[in-house]
């Protein structure tokens, strides 16, 4: 199935693949802050950088003026990133006040995301937090002294729980208990945790046993569960939501699309999202042959022979058609 995204979304996805003025991709040369998130192994990554007007006297009191991002993922990836920019940006924060800007931010901004792709949002957040905890070592400012702890150490420290995604045990505790995950495939959708393999599942100190660990203890503790914080599934707001053939995953209506039909989706999809973003940097790509829901293609250009090459056409051609056409398709380098 094609995920079915919010207008607005899909324009900033465009705008920005387009480098339309005052769209915010790329990254600022000598940045006031500057932080990652995620990893290009396992499918997405962020990089967050701004720039602040200084206070003179008091760091605490600079503004950030502008922020800028680097996003390897999908079309949600790219639109939450855009978002994550544009509010702090409007809002005239400090970098402590931008930690305000929650992924629930971000997603409202869109006009909602599926809820499988609500970690997209999540991630932007994070990256947030990493470049504000790097501005604070740079001007030094005690984050801890303001009450903030961004939990900088919790990849060092915890054991790692999610190979796949490098997720640890500090982190996704952290994270069921913020965004009040209740079950294994709402902390898979949310931050990807469980997503791959799935062996963390079940085994022991694995997602069911933090859950139980995380929501026993809230309970012994007098939380009320109306005071826990729930994770919004937001439904698209276009009226573009298609039904699912349990069966297939494949909406309604697409089931039985001719070979035609889905080979111009592919050439549509290429054309309008994958190639732009190629030719930014001097690549391209070929369409060889379409065979089901195989895609068969080779990079040309500057893209050609690259050592990431092998990288670009898994995480980013084949999850933008994934992401706009069908979820089942998979792309053969040729």
């Amino acid at each position: 199935m094609a995920w079915q995204y919010s207008e607005k979304t899909k324009q900033l996805f465009m705008d920005a693949v387009h480098g339309k003025p005052g769209t915010h991709l790329g990254e600022l040369e000598d940045p006031d802050g500057f932080g990652e998130h995620g990893s290009i192994a396992c499918g997405d990554a962020m990089r967050f950088t701004f720039k602040v007007h200084r206070h003179p006297t008091d760091p605490t009191g600079d503004v950030i003026t502008e922020a800028r991002y680097l996003t390897f993922g999908c079309t949600s990836a790219i639109a939450a990133s855009e978002a994550l920019c544009t509010l702090i940006e409007q809002g005239g924060y400090t970098p402590v006040g931008a930690l305000k800007v929650s992924n629930r931010d971000i997603v409202e901004f869109l006009g909602g995301l599926p809820e499988q792709k609500i970690h997209c949002s999540v991630m932007g957040a994070e990256a947030l937090e990493a470049a504000v905890f790097n501005w604070a070592q740079r001007r030094g400012v005690n984050l801890e002294a303001l009450g903030v702890d961004l939990h900088m150490d919790e990849q060092d420290e915890g054991r790692i729980v999610c190979k796949c995604f490098s997720l640890s045990e500090p982190y996704i505790k952290r994270k069921i208990r913020e965004l009040g995950l209740r079950t294994i495939p709402e902390i898979t959708h949310a931050i990807k945790a469980g997503g791959a393999c799935m062996s963390c599942h079940h085994a022991p100190g694995g997602l069911q046993d933090m859950l139980d660990e995380v929501w026993q203890a809230a309970d012994q503790a007098g939380q009320a569960p109306a005071q826990v914080s729930t994770l919004i599934s937001f439904a698209p707001l276009d009226g573009a939501g298609a039904a699912e053939t349990p069966s297939t995953g494949a909406p309604s209506g697409e089931a039985n699309i001719s070979p035609y039909q889905f080979s111009k989706k592919v050439e549509h999809a290429v054309s309008e999202y994958i190639r732009p973003m190629l030719q930014s940097d001097g690549g391209d790509i070929e369409i060889v042959d379409i065979k089901d829901r195989l895609v068969y293609c080779r990079l040309t250009g500057a893209c050609k022979g690259c050592a990431k090459a092998g990288q670009t056409l898994a995480l980013m051609v084949e999850q933008t058609l994934k992401d706009t056409v069908d979820e089942r398709i998979r792309v053969i380098a040729v």
